[in-house]
């Protein structure tokens, strides 16, 4: 069932000619207006740019005549949903509203979630022109900020896979789910390409090599969008961080206290092309029409103030046709003095920026720029023709609301099972002696030991529920040990301790130990040593155990030091999310081992990062038993 939108298209109409009739449409006054240039609404039988008959060119045109400079600006505004009522998304004529991580309704719920946007959505839809609104999310290893959506493995486990189908049927499913809770816009996928596996936003890549993460990225972006962005169940894709993000320098960041993360990247502009620009340009060519800019700097600049790479590279030589939007509150880094880093910021090229919180400030800013002649009107109708084009596109003047019946494919149990096969073939065999693996079914005692053994948090990772994730039951899936019992033979004994302690000595040992979750800068780290408490779980498991199998959770290579020697096998899980049976199905021979690292794995430190050193790493990128 789908809702009638030919008679919500009637009453948009409806909703125009009423607001072409009264006398003067209620404008806040610390927003600035322009007057419309063309002829009111009430002349015309039917609005020419609501007529789906019509090219989208011309619609666009049309609308755009259409709108006041308050409205035009209002599109180019985005607000996180936190920040305002759906009230004010009217009398703002706010263009796009977006959740941050963890940005959830209450109850966290997709008919809540759903509820929640429709509220904005209609709002949108009570302004003068009735323009519709784009909702935004990071679901960026399914829709993970609802509870009970299905989880798959961050893009570092993806690409230790090599499988683009894969990878685009993972795209399919969670465009399928995020549009189900009446969201059309994924800020998805990460393309960069780490150098640095310091960085805490190392597991959101596909790799440290450019062709694997074009390839992947641009797997997953055709997934997300499908044959046609106004197919209801496909959603807008927004490549990111333009551009070089994944290889800034050690302690050149200035934000929190980060170390990588929103740093600079001291590289040539050869380097920056060759390694960082590839995926973009692929994006592109699939179809991509919303990009991302990065907190980063190069060549002493800001990114989001970079003239040269914004409009001349990506929107000219790569000949980018949709909307560059700015990263969370980007804009106000380029410069203390906030007129100025939003006139630097949009005659750079950035068409939407996502405020997030004080957007009257933004707006009441920008419609001074232009009054004052810092931004030409020009700009502002590029910016805004750019936007409506992609809003058109979506088919979201005749479709802006989801439908409802949608809601039963959240979690669906076919999406389980995508995600379970992902994660299987995600894992990556390094070590593996004594036959340790495949564990036989009929051996009569297990240890399994490790905080993470037994924590759907911590093997989702960061970006789960909340933006920097936690550990405990976040969320619904099933746990690394729960995946163990199911899949043992009926007579042998599981036991489980957090902290490795048994008294009795088993057949098998399993230590599931890594990293707790992090999201961003938060997760850069000096060190990537195992901690002191893994290393203990090991080495009692070590000792209560015939055969010891290591298996890491973690969003980059560890550094292993003594537990490679201590461990008869040890497998790379990265970060599986929810279905952790997709490990079991490896560990106990259903499904052979076909997983090859995507990043090199170092020996020690110094090699960190890449190319720091001549000496071969622990495994080169590739590697992986089988």
């Amino acid at each position: 069932m789908r809702y009638p939108y030919r008679l919500l298209g009637l009453a948009l109409i409806g909703i125009i000619l009423l607001a072409s009739c009264a006398p003067t449409a209620t404008t806040p006054e610390s927003i600035p207006t322009a007057e419309a240039t063309l002829a009111p609404v009430e002349t015309e039988e039917i609005p020419l740019y609501l007529d789906p008959q019509q090219p989208i060119e011309a619609r666009v045109e049309d609308l755009l005549a259409r709108m006041t400079l308050a409205e035009k600006i209002g599109q180019m505004t985005q607000v996180e949903k936190g920040s305002i009522n759906p009230q004010a998304v009217t009398d703002y004529a706010i263009g796009s509203i977006l959740s941050g991580g963890g940005g959830y309704p209450s109850p966290n719920t997709p008919a809540a979630w759903a509820d929640m946007v429709n509220a904005y959505k209609v709002a949108a839809l009570n302004t003068r022109l009735g323009i519709p609104l784009l909702y935004g999310v990071d679901a960026i290893h399914g829709h993970n900020n609802v509870r009970g959506a299905v989880i798959f493995p961050h893009n570092i486990g993806l690409g230790a896979t090599r499988n683009a189908e894969l990878v685009r049927r993972i795209g399919e499913a969670t465009a399928l789910e995020v549009a189900a809770t009446s969201i059309e816009w994924n800020f998805a996928p990460v393309v960069a390409v780490p150098q640095d596996i310091r960085w805490g936003r190392t597991y959101e890549a596909f790799s440290e090599e450019t062709a694997l993460v074009t390839e992947l990225a641009t797997a997953y972006l055709e997934g997300l969008q499908g044959a046609s962005l106004a197919d209801p169940r496909t959603i807008l894709a927004t490549p990111k961080h333009f551009v070089g993000d994944g290889q800034t320098t050690w302690g050149s960041s200035t934000t929190e206290n980060y170390m990588l993360d929103q740093g600079v990247t001291d590289v040539d502009e050869a380097t920056l092309r060759a390694v960082h620009l590839p995926p973009y340009l692929a994006a592109i060519e699939a179809g991509a029409q919303s990009i991302m800019v990065s907190y980063t700097s190069w060549g002493g600049m800001k990114m989001h103030a970079q003239h040269y790479l914004i409009t001349e590279v990506l929107k000219g030589e790569l000949g980018f046709t949709g909307f560059v939007v700015s990263d969370w509150g980007a804009i106000d880094q380029i410069t203390p003095n906030y007129y100025e880093a939003v006139v630097t910021a949009i005659n750079a090229g950035v068409d939407m920026n996502m405020v997030p919180y004080d957007y009257q400030r933004f707006i009441t800013t920008l419609t001074q720029a232009v009054e004052r002649g810092d931004v030409s009107q020009e700009r502002i109708d590029d910016a805004v023709r750019r936007i409506l084009t992609v809003k058109f596109a979506l088919g979201l003047f005749e479709q802006p609301m989801s439908d409802p019946a949608l809601l039963d494919v959240v979690g669906a149990a076919e999406h389980r099972a995508l995600a379970r096969e992902a994660v299987a073939q995600s894992l990556v065999l390094l070590k593996n002696e004594v036959g340790a693996l495949p564990i036989a079914r009929d051996v009569s005692l297990i240890h399994v030991g490790g905080v993470a053994a037994d924590d759907i948090g911590i093997q989702c990772g960061g970006w789960t529920i909340e933006w920097q994730g936690r550990p405990g039951e976040i969320t619904e899936g099933t746990t690394i040990l729960q995946a163990i019992e199911a899949a043992a033979g009926a007579n042998t004994d599981v036991r489980f301790s957090r902290f490795g302690r048994f008294d009795t000595l088993a057949d098998v040992g399993i230590a599931v130990v890594g990293e707790m979750p992090y999201a961003e800068g938060r997760g850069d780290r000096a060190e990537l040593a195992l901690t002191e408490a893994d290393m203990a779980v090991i080495a009692r498991l070590r000792e209560n155990s015939e055969t010891l199998i290591v298996i890491l959770i973690t969003g980059r290579p560890l550094i292993l030091g003594d537990a490679l020697d201590m461990a008869d096998a040890v497998v790379v899980a990265w970060l599986p999310g929810t279905e952790g049976q997709g490990v079991a199905d490896v560990l106990f021979g259903d499904v052979p081992f076909t997983g090859k690292l995507p990043f090199s794995w170092p020996a020690s430190m110094a090699q960190v990062p890449l190319g720091s050193s001549d000496e071969a790493p622990l495994f080169p990128f590739g590697y992986g038993l089988e």
